[in-house]
C-alpha cells in the first residue's frame, strides 16, 4: 500500500477509536436528568422524605432527580408507570410496603408484577405510632389492651382506608394482642388522625410526622412507636415490646427500583451514590428530625427486608381478610 494511503487508514483508524471513546464518555450514565416516581401526594411523608433524598442523589449524580407524583390505587399508578419504562436508570420508582408486598396481597388484579421491578436499595423507614383520643380511658398501651379486652368491640380505630399502612398496622395489633377493635375507614391517614381529635375515633396509627404535632397540641394521647427501639424524635414514647406487644412493629419504608432488566452498572452507580447521600450529616439529621430512620442500603438489604415483611403481612391480611378489586 503506497505511504499515502498507509497515512489516510491510520488516520481514520484513529478517528473511529477516539470517536468512538467520546460517544462512550458522553453517554456514561447519567448524562441526563431523571424522574423519580413516588405513588403519593406531595406534602406526605413519603413524598417529603423522597424529595429530601432525590435532591441529595441529584447533587450527588450531578444530574437533576425530578419527583414526579402519582397517587392512586395503593401506588400502583406509579409502580405501573415504571414497570413500563425503558430500563435505562431513567425512570426510578421511591417504592414502600404497598408497591412491593401488601398490594400484590389484597389486589385481585394488579396491573404490574413488584418481583419484576429491578431493587437498587432501601432507603428510610417512618415508624408508626399508636395514638388514643383524650376520651379514652389509657395512658399506656397497657391500659388500652386491658380496656378493651374488658370491652371487646366497644372502641374503633380510623384509618387512611382498606389495606392502607395504618389499617394494616391495627390490624397487626389486634392480632398480636387477642383485642377485638372496629375499623372506620376514612379516605386519607390526616382525616382519620382529625377523627380522634375531634373523639369520632377512639384510636389510628400512623407516622410521627402526623401523630406527634397533635400531640404536642395536646389533641391527642400517643401510646407506643410501632418500632424495635425508642425513636429520637419522641424519646419518651416507649415501644410495643416494652409494653409486652414484641410484634408491633410498623413503618413506611422506602426503597429505590427501577424497571426490570436494569444494567447491573446502573444498579451499581445509584447505589454508591446513595451511600454517600445517606452518610451526609445534614440529610441524616434532616430525616431525624422528621422521626425517619435510614435503612441498610444494597440489594441484598433488600432482599432480607421484602422476606421478613412478606411473611409477616401475609398473615396478617389473611387474618383481617383484606382483599380489593
Amino acid at each position: 500500500m503506497p505511504i499515502a494511503l498507509r497515512r489516510i487508514a491510520a488516520l481514520a483508524a484513529c478517528t473511529l477509536v477516539f470517536s468512538s471513546f467520546g460517544a462512550g464518555a458522553s453517554d456514561a450514565y447519567p448524562s441526563k436528568p431523571i424522574r423519580l416516581v413516588i405513588g403519593f401526594g406531595a406534602g406526605g411523608i413519603t413524598d417529603v422524605a423522597g424529595r429530601l433524598v432525590a435532591k441529595a442523589l441529584g447533587e450527588e449524580l450531578q444530574q437533576q432527580v425530578v419527583v414526579d407524583n402519582r397517587p392512586g390505587a395503593g401506588s400502583s399508578i406509579a409502580a405501573t408507570a415504571v414497570a413500563q419504562a425503558q430500563a435505562d436508570g431513567y425512570t426510578l420508582l421511591l417504592g414502600t410496603v404497598g408497591t412491593q408486598v401488601v398490594n400484590k396481597m389484597i389486589y385481585r388484579k394488579l396491573s404490574y408484577d413488584p418481583s419484576s421491578l429491578t431493587p437498587v436499595s432501601l432507603v428510610s423507614n417512618s415508624p408508626f405510632v399508636l395514638a388514643v383520643s383524650n376520651s379514652v380511658q389509657a395512658g399506656t398501651l397497657r391500659e388500652l389492651l386491658s380496656l378493651t379486652k374488658a370491652q371487646p368491640g366497644k372502641l374503633n380505630f380510623g384509618s387512611a382506608g382498606n389495606g392502607s399502612s395504618p389499617h394494616l398496622c391495627l390490624e397487626l395489633l389486634k392480632i398480636s394482642s387477642g383485642i377485638d377493635l372496629v375499623h372506620v375507614p376514612f379516605k386519607s391517614g390526616a382525616e382519620a388522625v382529625n377523627a380522634v381529635v375531634s373523639g369520632q375515633v377512639d384510636v389510628t396509627c400512623d407516622a410521627i410526622t402526623v401523630i406527634d404535632p397533635q400531640a404536642k397540641a395536646g389533641r391527642l394521647k400517643m401510646l407506643a412507636v410501632a418500632a424495635g427501639k425508642r425513636n429520637t424524635e419522641i424519646p419518651n414514647v416507649p415501644t410495643g415490646a416494652e409494653q409486652g406487644v414484641a410484634a408491633f412493629q410498623v413503618g413506611s419504608w422506602n426503597a429505590l427500583l427501577g424497571p426490570a432488566g436494569m444494567p447491573a452498572e446502573t444498579v451499581q452507580v445509584l447505589n454508591r451514590a446513595l451511600a454517600k447521600v445517606m452518610d451526609r450529616p445534614a440529610v441524616r439529621q434532616q430525616l431525624a428530625s422528621m422521626g425517619i430512620e435510614v435503612l441498610p442500603l444494597g440489594v441484598q438489604a433488600y432482599a432480607t427486608q421484602l422476606k421478613a415483611e412478606t411473611e409477616k403481612w401475609g398473615k396478617v391480611i389473611e387474618a383481617a381478610g383484606t382483599k380489593l378489586d
